[in-house]
């Protein structure tokens, strides 16, 4: 019996045994079901075993193997992405989709960072989820556009305070979530964004499934069935961008994660090829696929790697905008009544995303190329203070936005952009931006990303609390029970 009819034999096995229903012995050693309807499409060979491959390789993923600079990063995802989540949890989003699963949540299994309460791990997951990617400051991987940290480390955190997991296990398995979404989500770049997915939602499902099953210790044919119920929870619509619903897309998709693979630990089954069969997820969600990218160099090379960090609390494809803007205004002196327009030259994409000419609000802000510009002149940066609602709608910077005009270059890469300032004395200043401060290219600091974690967790977390949270984001690997990071964030 080839792997493949071994995988199969075993699932209709557990199936049938749960169902309390038998299956001729014949049929169970073929691997095959009684027929509901025809179906004409090719045997899958080998190759064709994307889940079942991926599946094999998360199983035996060791901790032991991970190179030196991957554990490094995670450090430093964990840190960026633990500031944003607390800068985050009061925000008006939060408190709203608190008020709504709050009377329907279960026992206090895990808690809500930088706030008080504690819900069942699912909903912790949620709301978690939610206030790490409100901000729109989360962590990025630019070739997807999936914020990684933002699906996987609030199902593993909350999972952490409800079973004891150790620091090398949750390293090893946020890495190895990391490695399920962005890898899946880049067999079908662009063109499942394109159709009009939130990459984070519909593949960071993908990371919560597989770092939830990885400390669960699912075997082979589980993690099958969590990637399988995963790929039938995708979530997350593009229209969505600026508005409070953008958030819930990794919220849910780290409820979603976590709920397949506790399915999945109790023997709940799915198809295992969830991910290439013919009406599974990357072929319902996307017009392309390119399946190498899931199973090549699996162990060789770490998604982890592509992770960048933002110093400015929008979406990354304006950040080019803001560095050029700022650089501009610092070197020059510049203030607004000094300018007389602000021309960017930036990729089609930018426009697709952050068209939004008169944002009302600090989330509609974040995706608004002209406001991006204008308070990158006004402010000389652009955290999260610079996004408040007040802040948009600042009569000064909104006149100043409003002389900023765009146009589009597709020869430029998606981080680039062409800054040209023409002042009223005459002069025209340009800068030309390949890669933004933040980006892979240029990463941001340690000092720096403390800096940034310190400043979103000022006045909500004590010093003490933040320093104590902030030297457990440094090590994770060496902490004998990982819940201790979700506790000590707790306010």
């Amino acid at each position: 019996m080839n792997r493949r009819s071994f995988i199969r034999s075993s699932a209709l096995a557990g199936t049938t045994a749960a169902s309390g229903l038998a299956l001729p012995a014949a049929t169970v050693a073929a691997g095959t079901m009684p027929a509901a309807s025809a179906d004409t499409r090719p045997a899958a060979t080998e190759v064709d075993d994307v889940t079942g491959t991926f599946a094999r390789y998360v199983v035996a993923a060791r901790f032991e193997d991970l190179p030196e600079a991957a554990r490094k990063e995670v450090a430093r995802s964990l840190l960026n992405w633990m500031g944003v989540a607390v800068g985050g949890s009061h925000h008006e989003t939060v408190e709203i989709a608190l008020a709504a699963v709050a009377p329907f949540a279960g026992a206090a299994q895990a808690g809500l960072f930088g706030r008080k309460e504690r819900l069942d791990v699912m909903n912790a997951a949620f709301l978690n989820g939610i206030s790490s990617h409100v901000f729109d400051f989360d962590d990025t991987d630019l070739s997807t556009a999936v914020h990684p940290s933002a699906p996987v480390v609030p199902a593993l955190l909350a999972m952490a305070e409800f079973r004891k997991i150790s620091g090398r296990d949750f390293v090893n398995a946020m890495v190895l979530g990391i490695e399920a979404e962005c890898r899946i989500a880049r067999a079908v770049t662009p063109a499942m964004q394109d159709i009009g997915w939130h990459a984070t939602g519909a593949a960071g499902v993908f990371g919560a499934a597989v770092a939830t099953g990885k400390v669960l210790g699912l075997d082979e044919v589980r993690m099958c069935h969590a990637i399988g119920l995963a790929a039938t929870q995708p979530v997350g619509l593009r229209e969505m961008f600026g508005s409070m619903t953008k958030s819930f897309h990794p919220g849910r998709a780290a409820q979603n994660g976590m709920l397949a693979a506790l399915l999945a630990e109790k023997g709940y089954t799915s198809s295992l090829h969830g991910i290439e069969a013919k009406r599974g997820w990357a072929n319902v969600l996307s017009t392309r696929q390119h399946y190498e990218a899931i199973t090549e160099n699996l162990g060789s090379h770490y998604e982890i790697f592509r992770n960048s960090y933002k110093p400015f609390a929008c979406g990354l494809v304006v950040h080019a905008v803001i560095d050029g803007c700022i650089q501009l205004r610092d070197e020059n002196k510049l203030t607004p009544d000094m300018i007389e327009r602000i021309d960017l030259t930036v990729h089609p994409i930018v426009l697709e995303l952050t068209a939004k000419r008169q944002p009302r609000t600090g989330l509609e802000g974040k995706f608004s190329v002209y406001y991006a510009a204008a308070i990158a002149i006004m402010a000389g940066r652009a955290g999260e203070a610079q996004f408040t609602d007040a802040a948009v709608n600042d009569p000064a910077t909104v006149a100043l936005r409003d002389r900023v005009e765009t146009v589009t270059d597709k020869s430029l890469a998606q981080d680039q952009a062409r800054v040209t300032i023409k002042l009223r004395d005459g002069r025209s200043l340009d800068r030309f931006i390949t890669h933004a401060v933040g980006s892979v290219e240029i990463p941001m600091t340690d000092q720096q990303l403390a800096a940034k974690f310190t400043d979103l967790v000022a006045g909500i977390l004590p010093d003490d609390r933040a320093r104590r949270l902030m030297h457990l984001c440094h090590d994770p690997e060496r902490l004998g029970d990982a819940g201790d990071i979700g506790r000590a964030a707790a306010a």
